[in-house]
């Protein structure tokens, strides 16, 4: 049956919305997009297929705001730290003291202890116990409201339940989107299509170049009912023990990272990244539903040896499963430029750099779609090869793509040309102007290999 097909007849789908700039995908990198986009002069409409805002960081649930830093610099900034400051206004996101996070005290033992449960530490060090570093733990709703009053401050025109299905090209250039919804096929018509779907759906369909590759999928979880306190006056207090018990729960769930659980702001209640799933596509059907099956069976196990075994865990709870898998690499543009690990792990300069993640370079071209005009992405999908992206794909500078393309798109739309025409330093300057850090001006530890252009 796998190889039967039909033949769909011919349809007239209806023109549902027409706007300058039209992003599909409402994760990150598309709010941000969405909001750079409008508030430099752009009408926006922006697609979402689940009915909400905030993609993997808030129906993913992954609830960690990190690479974003520099040694003590804080790279990614503008729409992000924005996004930050307005969870925190509402007790629903914790970053570290900027004091606890110096070199004097950040490896501080006690620093360890104060914050290592939240997740606030840089996992990209040798250095044990991680030293303290600039990130961010939220509540998933907390970015869900940031989000829509982001995106409703900036006039974003917010169309949800809209499943993405196909594109539409015309000589060579991108002019909109088909989505799927509850009321039929519907067409969004726009000058400029931002993909930040992802999986980079929009791109490939296209038919811009891409390759395909695979990490682990993960159905995250939240638990309620914990005694925090306990549990850490557990771990530290008697480590001989923890570790054994750690190590079992671990086993229990067949892969994890080194802390299986971290706090959110909410008191008792825990957030779970696992289990680690590998060999699952995330493009794929049986996949995806074997994730969900086999991810919910192995937590419900965790929970049991949880209850009967770890301090802290007597009354807990499961609060909820994500309603989005963890999906991290599914397929990656080959644009005009393909970003490679020794690029990131050598902290390589590029003279059309638009954005920054923590200590890394994003180059305009990374971003553009080499056979497709009118054509941008951002998030996890960019131009990269998948070692390159296992070390560069995380939110904050997935935000800050997306704020470097909205930008992109205006400003080709104010000049009349395409976006693989825009100027990237017209790019660096306007993301300065709105408090974003472009990487124009690149860090002391930056490398200016010949190679890099």
């Amino acid at each position: 049956m796998a190889s039967d097909t039909i033949t769909e007849q011919g349809r007239h789908t209806p023109i549902v919305d027409r706007s300058d700039v039209v992003v599909v995908g409402g994760g990150p990198a598309g709010i941000s997009a969405a909001i750079s986009a409008a508030r430099n002069g752009a009408t926006v409409t922006l697609l979402e297929r689940y009915p909400y805002l905030g993609g993997l960081a808030s129906g993913g649930m992954v609830l960690i705001l990190d690479d974003m830093h520099n040694d003590t610099e804080i790279t990614v900034t503008g729409l992000c730290a924005e996004m930050i400051d307005r969870m925190k206004s509402m007790d629903l996101c914790v970053t570290p003291d900027e004091p606890d996070r110096m070199p004097d005290r950040r490896d501080l033992p006690e620093m360890w202890r104060k914050y290592a449960r939240w997740g606030l530490f840089d996992f990209h060090t040798q250095k044990m116990p991680h030293p303290i570093c600039y990130a961010a733990a939220f509540d998933p709703d907390g970015y869900k409201r940031a989000a829509y009053a982001m995106t409703g401050d900036a006039r974003v025109k917010l169309r949800l339940h809209s499943w993405f299905a196909d594109t539409i090209v015309d000589d060579g250039a991108i002019r909109g989107v088909i989505c799927q919804t509850k009321q039929g096929r519907q067409a969004i018509m726009g000058d400029v299509v931002i993909d930040t779907t992802g999986d980079l759906d929009v791109a490939a369909s296209a038919g811009a170049a891409f390759q395909e590759a695979s990490f682990i999928l993960t159905t995250v979880s939240r638990w309620g009912g914990v005694d925090t306190d306990k549990a850490e006056e557990f771990q530290f207090g008697e480590p001989e023990t923890f570790n054994k018990l750690d190590h079992e729960a671990k086993r229990i769930i067949g892969g994890s990272w080194a802390y299986w659980w971290l706090k959110t702001p909410l008191p008792g209640v825990v957030w779970l990244n696992c289990p680690h799933m590998p060999k699952l596509n995330g493009l794929h059907v049986a996949d995806l539903t074997a994730a969900e099956l086999e991810g919910r069976a192995r937590i419900d196990r965790l929970l049991d040896f949880a209850r009967q075994n770890m301090p802290g865990f007597e009354n807990a709870y499961i609060v909820d499963f994500a309603p989005q898998t963890g999906v991290r690499t599914t397929r990656l543009l080959e644009g005009e430029y393909v970003v490679t690990k020794e690029d990131v792990m050598q902290r390589r300069y590029f003279e059309d750099t638009v954005c920054r993640g923590r200590d890394y370079y994003t180059p305009y071209r990374a971003l553009l779609p080499r056979e497709v005009d009118q054509l941008l992405v951002a998030g996890r999908h960019y131009s990269a090869t998948p070692q390159a992206q296992k070390t560069s794909r995380e939110i904050p500078p997935c935000m800050a793509q997306g704020e470097a393309v909205g930008i992109a798109a205006a400003l080709a739309l104010d000049a009349g040309t395409s976006v693989r025409q825009v100027d990237h330093t017209a790019i660096q300057r306007r993301m300065r102007a709105q408090g974003a850090d472009p990487g124009d001006r690149p860090s002391a530890n930056a490398s200016f290999p010949e190679a890099a252009e």
